[in-house]
């Protein structure tokens, strides 16, 4: 009588590996020929559901649904071709569409798991920061600063809530209204009713350093074009003489928004091409005379580790064709194009492609070299645990809050007081630190900061000198 358990378990796993079996004997021919997917996909429902109906606990099959749909994208080994949930297609669809409705404000909150403590950086972890206001935009025309906290969205607490909860509150149909409690030094609390509008992703920055033209492409929307036509037009009635177009920073965006912006700068030739498996993928993008920018103003683009994909497709072709000058680092090494597909509310992205400078070389893993590199500063083992002291005991943060406006010689005295307690730091390098911090306070702050930029700095020696014509 003891044996029939053992004997009923012997062959329910019988069973089972014959059904196995069934399913794998096909696989091994379909893997000999590479050919009969079919045969994968029995053997992935059977294991689907062998899994949820057999499992020690009872498991919800969406988990099971969700680790399997992850892991076929992780085993593609490509760090671009991702499963995106539905918050992640939200976030991506506000880039490639360039608008949304909703206040304009650019917002943070660290995760409430975390349960952070407060600093004098961040006096309250548990609400929602205002990074800065969107130009403009109804949230700054209705007062909203920089600095503030959103302790309420329409009466509901901002405390437990995370950030993407936060956002799908403030965005909304254009003309509806939404009503925040705002937060503002400590002690003034106060509601604010916001009509909503659309609100377009800010895609560029603009400013003249002397008779230069300054223009930093934050992001590559289709709406980048029409702003930088814009800036063109701003420049002219500035009479610049030549131009500076920053996308140090700048992760990349569409294909067709730096192929619309690079054909402003060139009037014929090759911009990019891309190369795939796919048949009409395989395409060549040319300049086609459309070009805004005279041929005889000068530019030079800077570039960094953080100028990726378009901003290296820009990079490309302004180097291989001899329209611009690049000076920084090397770029990050991003030469490939995905597809972005909506997959219910939620979507992927799957790399189709590889993308070629008009010289053809794929920049994928290697970069665009600049014509002239200016690496960082490198910082001694001395100077960076000073420099993590500051950080750890909030001490820039401490002085710019009992110091709201920026006094040079209180910022002076200050460094000479941190140098002597054996802060390994140079003046300089401080006075950046406490600048920073003045900035980021700011609604907005400014475009370019030629004091502490040095590869900024090198740019404007080149073409006031006439180096780079």
């Amino acid at each position: 009588m003891k044996l029939k358990p053992v004997l009923l378990i012997m062959a329910t796993v019988l069973a089972v590996f014959i059904s196995f079996s069934a399913l794998s004997n096909p696989i091994l021919t379909a893997e000999s020929s590479a050919t009969d997917t079919q045969e994968y996909l029995n053997m992935f429902n059977f294991l689907f559901r062998y899994v949820q109906e057999n499992y020690v606990e009872e498991i919800d099959p969406e988990t099971l649904y969700m680790g399997a749909i992850k892991g076929l994208f992780e085993s593609l080994d490509d760090p671009y071709s991702v499963y995106l949930t539905k918050n992640d297609m939200r976030l991506l669809r506000n880039t490639t569409t360039g608008r949304f409705g909703g206040v304009g404000l650019i917002i943070s909150k660290p995760d409430p798991n975390l349960e952070l403590a407060p600093t004098p950086r961040r006096p309250y972890p548990e609400y929602v920061e205002v990074v800065s206001p969107i130009e403009g935009a109804p949230a700054y025309r209705a007062g909203i600063h920089a600095g503030d906290y959103i302790t309420a969205v329409e009466g509901e607490s901002t405390k437990e809530l995370t950030l993407d909860e936060v956002v799908d509150k403030l965005k909304g149909p254009p003309g509806t209204e939404v009503k925040v409690k705002i937060l503002r030094r400590d002690t003034i609390s106060f509601d604010v009713t916001i009509i909503r509008a659309i609100i377009e992703v800010p895609t560029m920055k603009r400013d003249m350093i002397g008779s230069i033209g300054y223009l930093r492409i934050v992001d590559w929307t289709p709406y980048t074009d029409d702003r930088v036509r814009e800036a063109f037009d701003y420049f002219e009635d500035q009479d610049y003489t030549s131009l500076i177009v920053d996308v140090r920073g700048n992760p990349g965006g569409l294909l067709d928004s730096v192929v619309d912006v690079a054909d402003l700068f060139l009037d014929s030739g090759p911009i990019v091409s891309t190369r795939s498996r796919i048949p009409s993928e395989n395409k060549k993008f040319t300049a086609d005379s459309s070009m805004e920018l005279t041929e005889s103003v000068p530019v030079v683009v800077l570039v960094d580790k953080g100028s990726a994909s378009a901003s290296e497709i820009f990079a490309g072709a302004m180097k291989d064709s001899g329209r611009g000058y690049l000076i920084g680092e090397t770029t990050y090494g991003k030469g490939s194009v995905q597809w972005v597909r909506e997959f219910g509310e939620t979507g992927f992205k799957l790399t189709i492609a590889r993308y070629y400078t008009p010289s053809g070389v794929s920049v994928d893993e290697v970069g665009v070299e600049p014509d002239l590199t200016i690496a960082p500063d490198e910082m001694s083992e001395e100077e960076q645990e000073s420099l993590q002291k500051l950080f750890e005991n909030n001490r820039i943060v401490s002085f710019v809050e009992e110091n709201p406006q920026e006094d040079p010689r209180k910022v002076e005295a200050f460094i000479e007081k941190l140098q002597n307690e054996g802060i390994a730091l140079d003046a300089r390098d401080i006075r950046f630190l406490v600048r920073s911090e003045y900035n980021r306070r700011m609604d907005f702050p400014p475009v370019y900061d030629l004091e502490f930029d040095k590869v900024l700095q090198q740019a404007v020696q080149m073409l006031e000198s006439g180096e780079v014509q």
